[in-house]
């Protein structure tokens, strides 16, 4: 998993001056789908890309993300900022949101909105004001509040358990590396070389992969992604997806997906959601434990 934005490849471009933070995404050595994690979603996005109202907005899938309680969809600051005024957020729990995305665009040509109401449940993202910050604390958290009949309408979901205050403290670096961690999201695959250089291919698709602990300190939880290892990990795409670790017998959303490796090969690099700040903001949208 990468620093990397979590922009599907055919957005790439287009967002390179839109998102100053990179994000990720679940790349292929030891993923497998995800069909079981309706909790897991995916960040689909419609903005002005060319600054001409004349023209259609472009709609793509951008990130991940976690269902957090009936209506309260987790992600990354980066993922909801910076963006051209009138921009619209969706949400979809689907687990091929990719494909939903190519059949709305041929029922609907020319009408993203439509594109958006067909692939998604349309919410109001809400970022922690303090992002970016810094090294020590990005703040690189936000929401999107969403109707929760409208979302119950169309997808069967359970929460994501979050995590006690400072639980990931309690256990120490000692015990964590004993944790089974699992990351999820939508995003690419790792690099392939080829004449033009490294691209990212994939994405679109829940995926999920095993990680391991590495290291830890006040707001960041860092894992390896090592391939010898069974690991697999995350890369462009799944940026503010959900970092799982099975806690007490309990699958718990202990961390969300912010940077790593440009190649996607090493380091998941995610946000403790069991740290203060991240508590602060959360507290807001959600009851927490």
């Amino acid at each position: 998993m990468s620093l990397k934005f979590l922009v599907p490849a055919v957005a790439a471009a287009a967002l390179t001056s839109v998102l100053s933070i990179p994000a990720s995404a679940i790349n292929s050595y030891n993923a497998t789908p995800a069909p079981e994690r309706t909790e897991v979603g995916a960040l689909v996005v419609q903005w002005d890309n060319d600054d001409d109202p004349a023209t259609p907005d472009r709609i793509d899938w951008m990130c991940s993300g976690t269902m957090v309680d009936r209506d309260t969809f987790l992600t990354a600051a980066h993922c909801t900022t910076d963006w051209a005024e009138g921009v619209r957020f969706y949400v979809s729990l689907a687990q091929n949101v990719q494909a939903d995305l190519d059949a709305a665009a041929l029922a609907h040509p020319g009408d993203p909105a439509a594109v958006g109401a067909a692939v998604g449940v349309e919410g109001v993202a809400h970022n922690d004001p303090q992002y970016p910050g810094n090294s020590a604390d990005s703040h690189d958290i936000s929401v999107v509040q969403l109707p929760a009949a409208a979302l119950a309408a169309r997808w069967n979901f359970t929460p994501a358990t979050l995590p006690a205050a400072g639980k990931l403290d309690t256990l120490g670096p000692r015990g964590l590396e004993a944790v089974p961690f699992t990351v999820a999201g939508y995003g690419t695959q790792e690099a392939v070389r080829g004449p033009g250089g490294q691209t990212h291919p994939g994405g679109g698709v829940r995926m999920k992969a095993p990680v391991g602990f590495d290291a830890l300190n006040n707001t960041w939880v860092r894992l390896h992604m090592t391939a010898p290892q069974g690991n697999g990990g995350a890369c462009y795409g799944d940026s503010g997806g959900p970092n799982f670790a099975v806690i007490d017998g309990k699958r718990t959303l202990v961390a969300t997906t912010i940077t790593g490796d440009g190649p996607c090969y090493a380091t998941n690099v995610s946000y403790r959601l069991d740290a203060p700040t991240a508590r602060a903001f959360m507290s807001q949208f959600v009851t927490l434990p």
